[in-house]
């Protein structure tokens, strides 16, 4: 899990704060990235079900805790490909319509009634 932490007042990163994550009983230390974010890494993020978080951070001098509801992501389903041949289809399909509408575009001006040779 990354965590990303900005100040209310500027929008600036949270650097070289304390933080650890309290998940499903046990407390987790968080790792500072180079990027001004932190990161947990514990198997208890794997575990199906909705499990209650809090994330404790200590900066300053001042500790605040940010609790909230961690809902893993379904199971991805199956892997087949019909989402990539259906867009590849919709791809097909678009470019017909666009040739056809070019096609009759161009057959249109050649036979045009407006504009008959003058002489």
């Amino acid at each position: 899990m990354t965590i990303h932490l900005s100040r209310l007042d500027d929008n600036a990163p949270v650097r070289d704060a304390e933080v650890s994550l309290l998940l499903r009983g046990a407390t987790h230390p968080a790792t500072a990235m180079a990027d001004g974010g932190y990161a947990v890494a514990t198997p208890d993020l794997a575990l199906p079900g909705t499990a209650a978080v809090r994330i404790e951070v200590t900066a300053g001098g001042t500790r605040q805790d940010l609790e909230g509801t961690l809902q893993p992501a379904a199971a991805a389903a199956s892997t087949d490909d019909r989402g990539g041949s259906r867009q590849f289809g919709w791809w097909i399909l678009n470019f017909a319509v666009c040739i056809g509408f070019l096609w009759l575009w161009q057959r249109r001006k050649r036979h045009d009634p407006d504009e008959e040779p003058q002489g």
